[in-house]
């Protein structure tokens, strides 16, 4: 392993990634669609906005291209419906039916598709501006919106871990 920014990142989204996967290890569909109160998100929809939201940044604003969950996993993501664009999930996140296994493989191909992109990058590419505007979400250079990917996946896991303990489950597998 070189000692480059990148391969750190790499590293980085790995460790996030098998933790997330080690969080989710054992839950229920029942477990997945509880619905806690207060305005928190049932812990399957959270796992699904990670995976998406990884996939729809890496694979489509980023590169341009189509993120998997339009292109070859487009109807076998796992999710009754996509999550709307945006912040405001919070009524999809109580209403999608979630079903795990499903999701759970698209997050595998989700993950290799981001190691995969990483790879394929140079350091000096982590500056290169990313306009998101048109999303709501203004520019960024690629660095940054790594790191608020890699970011979002450890809030989330530990959400999700969170959700598991009010349900009187062990939340993080270590």
């Amino acid at each position: 392993m070189s000692n480059s920014t990148v391969e750190l990142l790499r590293a980085q989204f790995k460790g996030a990634h098998d933790v997330l996967e080690g969080t989710m290890e054992g839950v229920t569909a029942d477990q997945a669609h509880w619905s806690p109160p207060g305005l928190a998100n049932p812990l399957g929809a959270t796992y699904g906005h990670v995976l998406t939201s990884e996939d729809g940044i890496f694979n489509g604003a980023i590169q341009g291209g189509q993120p998997l969950m339009a292109s070859t996993w487009a109807g076998k993501v796992g999710l009754s419906e996509m999550p709307p664009m945006g912040f405001s999930w919070d009524a999809w996140g109580r209403k999608v039916q979630v079903d795990l296994a499903a999701l759970k493989a698209y997050g595998q191909a989700v993950y290799a598709a981001t190691d995969e992109y990483l790879g394929t990058l140079a350091d000096s590419d982590l500056g290169q501006e990313i306009d998101l505007t048109a999303m709501g979400l203004g520019k960024y250079t690629l660095g940054e919106l790594a790191s608020i990917m890699l970011s979002n996946v450890n809030w989330h896991t530990g959400e999700i871990a969170c959700l598991k303990g009010l349900q009187g489950l062990k939340g993080y597998q270590f």
